[in-house]
């Protein structure tokens, strides 16, 4: 299989032309159905969009790749793309993909709530592993959204198009904030297992290695974003309150019981600055380390 270099697509109307598709009606949003593309090549492609992406794909016989991660899809399968990711595809498929592909600038979304709101989407960042499973009427509410910004985007005909079709992206991506909370628990299984193995690490880290969120995703081998809407959906708590729990549990078992001073127990728990460490301890606790140190004698 021969891996080629990444190809950069800049604009929607650059994606029209990779895929050998009419252009866009607008040069910042478009809605592209998957049933009129081919994907016949057996090279693996590494694509670089400089835009949102969303798909939405059935009967694909091929492979994405995310990162190091490579995932098989099936029917009813959502992926998000934040502009600036690499996206791999190795498509050998002589099935007829069906689904739609959700493209827009981040320009489009300027002087909306939105473009501030959806940096807010943790699964923008999620690995393709990590990709969103709908039941069949999920599946169902999903084609009509994307339906109907097909037709208003092709429209195009008035000053209230853009309001009508940035609401149809935001309901979009409403219900599919929803649908993933509903994935954590019906994968409650994976959910938990995994939990219980970022315990066990966070237990556990090496005191030579910063316990960071970025140091916990990659021992758990999932994306930072997805770990922290996982423990927050499990929990209640994200993943950085969770390390920041346990290193101040750590420390509460430090300053009682050994003679290192303080800032020697700071640069041993990870922080790099000691000030850090005491303004964590005592917003956690009310309490300085040295005044916790001290009520025990």
């Amino acid at each position: 299989m021969k891996k080629e270099n990444p190809i950069f697509l800049n604009s929607v109307s650059e994606l029209h032309s990779f895929l050998n598709i009419k252009k866009p009606t607008h040069p910042l949003v478009s809605v592209i159905k998957l049933d009129d593309l081919a994907f016949k090549s057996a090279d693996e492609i590494q694509l670089i969009y400089n835009f949102y992406t969303i798909n939405l794909k059935k009967n694909f016989d091929g492979k994405i790749k995310y990162g190091q991660q490579y995932y098989d899809f099936d029917d009813g399968t959502m992926t998000f793309i934040a502009p600036k990711q690499t996206l791999s595809l190795e498509a050998n498929s002589s099935q007829k993909v069906e689904g739609w592909i959700l493209v827009f600038h981040p320009d489009f979304l300027q002087s909306y709530p939105l473009a501030k709101r959806i940096k807010e989407y943790g699964f923008f960042s999620y690995a393709t592993n990590e990709a969103l499973h709908l039941s069949d009427k999920e599946e169902i509410l999903i084609y009509g959204i994307m339906q109907n910004l097909q037709q208003e985007i092709e429209r195009m005909i008035d000053n209230f198009t853009q309001d009508v079709v940035i609401s149809h992206i935001d309901l979009l991506l409403n219900y599919c904030n929803r649908f993933y909370n509903r994935q954590f628990i019906t994968r409650k299984k994976v959910s938990n297992d995994l939990l219980t193995k970022f315990e066990e690490h966070l237990e556990n880290y090496a005191q030579d290695e910063k316990p960071t969120v970025q140091y916990f995703a990659k021992k758990l081998s999932v994306s930072p974003h997805y770990l922290n809407d996982m423990l927050k959906n499990s929990t209640g708590h994200t993943t950085q309150q969770h390390i920041q729990n346990k290193l101040i549990e750590k420390a509460k078992e430090l300053l009682p019981t050994t003679t290192l001073s303080v800032s020697e127990i700071a640069y041993q728990l990870g922080f790099e600055y000691p000030q850090s460490f005491n303004k964590l301890f005592k917003n956690k606790t009310e309490m300085s380390p040295l005044e916790f140190r001290q009520s025990f004698n």
